[in-house]
């Protein structure tokens, strides 16, 4: 108990310090709100400026505009978009499903397909077979996300037409097929990581002296890599999971505006072009706590799914 609360604690101080810098980003950022705010170049008059300042309290120290913007984020107000002139909060909720759908359909593929060839290329380790997974994953990981996204959309959605060239679908198996290609997308460029980690994580474990006991009982080399390298491979293998997981949500801005996928992703790269602060502040910050809750969660479930890493902590 103890141990979860000091990282919640440390988790809500590391957020507080992300938001700070985030809003103190954008207040640093080139160009002045208001001009956006206003549009019409012949409203800009020292009135208006003056009474759009105040609205959107510009006209404060920075700590009193970031504690205006914190205590709103508080309580689910996370201020008025700028180009679309509507609660921010409603926008998120528009977008987030979908980018969370894309995801959620990323992470089963990555964690089947990168655990999976791992599994095989420790299996096999030093044969034709190890070193092609291990080639393969690594030139798959060197492709930039939009440069695969776009090669799949040309093959499978433009020539072959098995896919839509764009959009989300409208919802359930129809959803799940117009995301195979972006969900492809996201995966392919983490399973060299994750199927490297274990790898090297399962033929650590071939060579400890628990696998080499069940080894002496005459067990099947399959009931061994199953019951015993595996499982005690799993801890490395489920945290780099997770990292890479958690850093998925970053990597929807590229993908999502590939595949005109209207979520949180390409919210941001609009909102970027558009100058619209309050919207990229939270996306920003929606990123970062999607980050932080991931990484806390696996974090304290480790010890649950590998009682070595809690007997570890405790003798330290």
């Amino acid at each position: 108990m103890a141990r979860a609360l000091r990282r919640i604690g440390g988790m809500l101080l590391t957020l507080v310090i992300a938001s700070f810098i985030i809003f103190a980003a954008m207040y640093a950022a080139p160009g002045d709100p208001v001009t956006f705010l206003i549009g019409n170049p012949e409203n800009l008059t020292p009135e208006r400026i003056a009474s759009v300042r105040a609205q959107y309290h510009l006209d404060e120290p920075l700590l009193a505009q970031y504690w205006h913007w914190a205590s709103g984020v508080v309580t689910g107000d996370f201020g008025r978009s700028f180009q679309y002139h509507q609660p921010v909060s409603d926008i998120l909720a528009a977008r987030v499903p979908i980018t969370l759908s894309l995801v959620a359909y990323a992470s089963v593929l990555l964690a089947i397909g990168g655990i999976g060839l791992g599994v095989l290329a420790a299996v096999r380790r030093g044969k034709p077979i190890d070193t092609a997974i291990v080639g393969g994953t690594t030139l798959a990981a060197s492709v930039p996300s939009f440069v695969l996204g776009i090669a799949l959309v040309a093959l499978f959605a433009v020539q072959l037409g098995w896919f839509p060239v764009a959009g989300a679908g409208s919802g359930g198996a129809d959803r799940v097929w117009a995301l195979t290609l972006p969900a492809l997308t996201l995966a392919i460029g983490a399973l060299a990581i994750v199927s490297r980690v274990t790898r090297q994580s399962m033929i650590e474990q071939f060579s400890s002296e628990h696998v080499e006991a069940a080894r002496a009982t005459g067990l099947a080399e399959r009931f061994v890599v199953r019951d015993h390298v595996l499982r005690g491979a799993w801890g490395p293998i489920i945290t780099m999971v997770a990292l890479v997981i958690a850093s998925m949500i970053a990597g929807t801005v590229a993908v999502e505006t590939v595949f005109g996928i209207s979520g949180v992703g390409s919210l941001l790269v609009d909102a970027i072009n558009t100058h619209d602060f309050p919207v990229v502040q939270s996306v920003l910050l929606f990123m970062v706590i999607a980050y932080m809750v991931v990484t806390t969660v696996v974090d304290l479930l480790l010890p649950v799914l590998d009682p070595r890493i809690n007997r570890t902590a405790v003798s330290a």
